[in-house]
């Protein structure tokens, strides 16, 4: 959807930021072993088809400004993230034909996807993503729109349920999201993943990125993709996405997380964690020091944790170190919708990691991403980005 799922992350931007922490040499061994020191800003790693894998929930954002009328007869809030019930089957075609609309491909892992391409610009397809739609007319359309943002969606398409969607009811400055998960929750590893063609992607690409909603469908597939990325000291990054992640799908996270690379989070997400774990604090740098104390299974590759706090700026845990960076300043006037802005954040880290940009590179992309998507409504950006 607009931000990924219902209870994805929102980061709110704002003048006031943290104050960087004293940080251990640039030098350590901890640093150099998860990226490479930056190779300076014009000499990135070399870029190529299928670089950046992600796989996920593809939802077809369907954006449209509507009337108090249609809040009323669905039963919306005018400003609210929900899942899609039975009584709101009809609101995604009423929309279509009673409304001008706008098709943006969404889901949290696909947005951050396109972020980073965006972000990459040249060349086109850096960034493959698998997700599962139905053989429909929104399935084509949200191909439509893949192609449009370069990215190489390879989606298995089946016929017992319709392509995820998301209707984006804008009344004024408000937006009232509604996600059919739908044929996002169909993904079959042995219908898609282990298909030798598809398989060869995975092969193609030396940094990975799921979303944690997507323990919800296929960890059988998550698990496939983190082994390999592990085997191949390759980076593997998962989101912790949502507190209920943590809460309710406990074991498929610890599952996966001997495997994880980098984990993404947001406060709230973090404290969740912590409290699941065990952890016995609510400080988040605590926080981040435990989590990335926990089990790895690459051990030639320290575990990085990236913590975003809206205004208050994000933190980073690399090995012994730990990093606080303050936001880009906004004014409060300035923003126009927080939705998607932690997805967007994951798509500019990304699109550095990729090229074996210094972390905190990756960070400052993030936030410059980020920065750019709150001004905009959902999670949609201009041409090109003014980023250095």
């Amino acid at each position: 959807m607009a931000s990924g799922e219902p209870k994805s992350k929102r980061l709110r931007l704002s003048t006031r930021g943290g104050n960087e922490e004293k940080a251990v040499s640039e030098k350590s061994p901890a640093r150099k072993s998860l990226a490479r020191k930056s190779k300076g800003k014009n000499s990135p790693a070399k870029l190529s088809a299928n670089c950046l894998f992600g796989m996920g929930n593809p939802l077809l954002d369907i954006v449209s400004v509507v009337d108090k009328d249609l809040l009323d007869k669905y039963g919306l809030k005018a400003n609210d993230q929900i899942l899609a019930e039975d009584k709101h089957k009809e609101l995604f075609e009423e929309i279509v034909k009673k409304f001008k609309v706008e098709y943006h491909a969404g889901g949290a892992t696909q947005n951050s996807i396109k972020i980073a391409q965006w972000m990459i610009q040249e060349p086109h397809k850096v960034c493959t993503f698998f997700g599962c739609i139905g053989k429909d007319r929104f399935g084509e359309i949200l191909k439509e729109k893949a192609e449009e943002v370069h990215i190489d969606a390879h989606y298995y398409e089946q016929e017992e349920e319709p392509t995820g969607t998301c209707a984006v009811c804008v009344t004024g400055d408000n937006r009232s999201l509604v996600a059919n998960l739908a044929a996002a929750n169909c993904y079959k590893k042995d219908k898609h993943l282990d298909l030798e063609e598809n398989w060869k992607l995975i092969e193609k690409a030396r940094v990975y990125y799921i979303a944690g909603f997507f323990l919800t469908v296929s960890v059988e597939s998550i698990l496939k993709v983190a082994k390999h990325a592990s085997e191949n000291n390759k980076l593997f990054s998962l989101n912790l996405s949502a507190p209920f992640i943590s809460q309710f799908f406990k074991d498929a996270l610890m599952q996966v997380m001997p495997y994880v690379d980098v984990l993404f989070g947001n406060e709230t997400e973090a404290a969740t964690f912590a409290d699941e774990q065990g952890f016995e604090t609510k400080d988040i740098k605590e926080i981040t020091k435990k989590t990335q104390a926990l089990p790895k299974v690459n051990q030639k590759r320290p575990r990085v944790v990236v913590f975003t706090q809206g205004k208050e700026g994000t933190i980073m845990c690399n090995g012994d170190e730990v990093k606080d960076f303050p936001v880009l300043k906004i004014d409060q006037k300035d923003i126009v919708d927080t939705n998607g802005a932690g997805d967007a954040f994951v798509g500019g880290f990304l699109s550095e990691l990729v090229q074996e940009k210094s972390l905190d590179q990756c960070v400052k992309a993030g936030h410059y991403a980020a920065n750019v998507i709150i001004r905009r409504a959902g999670c949609t950006f201009p041409d090109k980005p003014d980023f250095h």
